[in-house]
């Protein structure tokens, strides 16, 4: 692609009907002042949108953890929206969080031969010298909180368990076979991208050590390959195109995170980065090719807004601009 049409993409989504997507643009694609009058304006826009208002209500009588509407997830969401940090209005939601996710079960660390429902009811169980704990779920409460600029002080907590459960690949696993010795990548990149948020918001030194090393995992696969079968997919679906992903993983999840950490300039991106072009439409935008959501009156994986088109005939906003932030940092 030319410049002049990376340029016409640009432009077609500052005329995106989406707030988020035109303050992502211009604050993150473009590096404009995120204090400038202007940009607090479309901030004030997303917190008054449709789509946030929907979240967030959504969110105020489920299990923190409801898929995909509970406060959980509803933080997530707003952080990657560019939500406005501090507001007063969240606080409930990330109460509701962290008072689940710092609950006395996830402070105590037991040694077990095995896991049990018994073990997980009141304690983190650690096997063979590794915890068996789904670190999705305290990193992405890391993330989030940090991003949208609310932790009163328990997210220190959160990033303490987190360096506590690492691997020593450097990642984390809730697999109950005691042989498992591998990271999962679906468990590993939210605490990479936590753990970063709150080492760069805070100076945290141990925390930026953890969410380095948890880059190795998904560098040591080339972001989405095997690394025992250097030509296989980690996964069925990992070279699809996914948004939201969730607690899940896909080829532009990984690179997304390692771009936070500057480091998808590393020669074991370019084959990731590579397939990513590859994707990339005749007019210059991405598809999302699959989703982890549906929309309906109950069950799970249920969310509460749509997140544009799935669909290989249509590009998709969100999909295209975490693309070309992706191509950006890695100088493409």
């Amino acid at each position: 692609m030319t410049t002049a049409e990376t340029d016409a993409v640009v432009a077609r989504l500052l005329r995106s009907d989406e707030p988020s997507i035109r303050w992502r643009v211009r604050a993150e694609l473009l590096g404009e002042p995120v204090d400038a009058r202007p940009m607090r304006a479309l901030r004030k826009e997303i917190r008054d949108s449709a789509r946030v208002r929907t979240i967030i209500a959504a969110a105020a009588d489920l299990q923190p953890y409801a898929k995909w509407r509970g406060a959980h997830w509803a933080l997530l969401s707003l952080a990657a929206l560019g939500y406005p940090p501090g507001d007063a209005a969240l606080l409930p939601l990330r109460d509701a969080v962290l008072g689940h996710w710092l609950s006395p079960r996830y402070l105590v660390d037991r040694d077990v031969p095995r896991v049990t429902p018994q073990v997980t009811r009141t304690a983190v169980p650690r096997v063979g010298g590794r915890s068996r704990r789904c670190g999705s779920q305290h990193g992405g409460a890391l993330l989030a909180i940090t991003r949208l600029g609310v932790d009163d002080g328990r997210g220190e907590v959160l990033a303490a368990r987190l360096s506590d459960w690492q691997w020593p690949d450097g990642g984390w696993n809730c697999d109950r076979d005691p042989a498992a010795a591998m990271s999962s990548v679906n468990e590993t990149l939210l605490p990479m991208r936590g753990l970063h948020a709150f080492a760069e918001a805070t100076g945290d030194t141990v925390a930026a050590a953890s969410a380095r090393a948890a880059a190795e995992v998904f560098l040591q696969r080339r972001v989405a390959w095997r690394r025992r079968t250097p030509g296989e997919p980690i996964a069925s679906d990992v070279l699809k195109l996914h948004h939201p992903v969730y607690w899940h993983y896909d080829v532009l999840a990984g690179l997304v995170g390692l771009a936070e950490l500057d480091m998808v300039g590393d020669p074991r991106c370019h084959d990731a980065i590579d397939h990513l072009e590859s994707l990339r439409r005749p007019d210059g935008q991405w598809s999302a090719t699959a989703r982890y959501w549906r929309l309906a009156a109950e069950g799970s994986n249920i969310e509460s807004v749509p997140w544009d088109t799935v669909s290989t005939r249509t590009p998709n906003e969100w999909v295209t601009l975490d693309a070309l932030l992706t191509l950006k940092a890695a100088g493409r």
